[in-house]
């Protein structure tokens, strides 16, 4: 199964993409916003997993764009963010996100586990 990570924190993209592989993901990356979509149509994952803090594009943004674009729209993303708030859940579920991780109340473990539930209840 392949995955698209969307994280401008390098050594959390070290880690979840090392964690990933070992579960036998293919993991790509993608450090900003700007090159959040393209990597993500270039791809074609089956989940894309992302942060909300991003460089030149926020990852509201970049979910936007996914959920407007008939190609992009089926693929189902997992916010993993540091913004803990419910209107930032809220508002991101309401965009099409499937789930909505806290960065500091989730460990990889759970994330990678989470990840996995979402792509078998999809291929169901």
């Amino acid at each position: 199964m392949r995955i698209v990570i969307v994280e401008d924190e390098i050594a959390l993209v070290k880690v979840l993409g090392e964690k990933f592989k070992r579960e036998g993901f293919d993991v790509s990356v993608a450090t900003n916003g700007e090159d959040a979509v393209r990597v993500i149509r270039s791809q074609e994952p089956d989940l894309v997993l992302l942060d909300l803090i991003l460089p030149k594009k926020d990852g509201f943004a970049v979910l936007q764009e996914m959920k407007a674009d008939p190609e992009l729209k089926p693929i189902p993303v997992v916010v993993l963010s540091n913004l803990g708030e419910d209107e930032n859940l809220k508002r991101a579920l309401k965009m099409g996100a499937v789930d909505y991780l806290v960065k500091t109340q989730h460990p990889i473990n759970e994330v990678v586990e989470k990840v996995r539930g979402h792509l078998m209840s999809r291929s169901k």
